[in-house]
């Protein structure tokens, strides 16, 4: 199957998860699975949640982000990922004074264990 992010309709979520902003994003969503491309204009943020249900690999592809995992917080560039594990919790804030952070995300549903 191929997801065309380029051909879908972006929606925008003002303070998704309880975040500051808007979060921009355009998801394939199968009814389990959501396979996400988004970007947080400066000052935005997605709020600190727990993965309860599923996990969560966010990778960056454009910009600087400051993320929240359980009680850590680490700075991603282009080219790295994080990865929030069912049962644990993090946020995503665009740390840029100047540019858009974009990213690529997948949110995994996983079997009850």
């Amino acid at each position: 199957m191929v997801i065309d992010f380029n051909k879908m309709d972006e929606a925008a979520t003002p303070n998704f998860k309880g975040g500051e902003g808007i979060t921009k994003m355009r998801v394939q969503y199968d009814g389990l699975n959501k396979i996400m491309y988004g970007h947080l204009d400066v000052g935005c943020t997605i709020g600190y949640h727990t993965h309860e249900e599923n996990s969560e690999m966010i990778y960056i592809t454009k910009g600087r982000a400051r993320c929240r995992y359980d009680d850590t917080e680490e700075t991603l560039t282009a080219g790295q990922c994080l990865y929030c594990a069912r049962g644990h919790s993090h946020s995503l804030e665009n740390a840029s004074d100047s540019e858009p952070l974009e990213y690529f995300a997948v949110v995994a549903e996983q079997p009850k264990r």
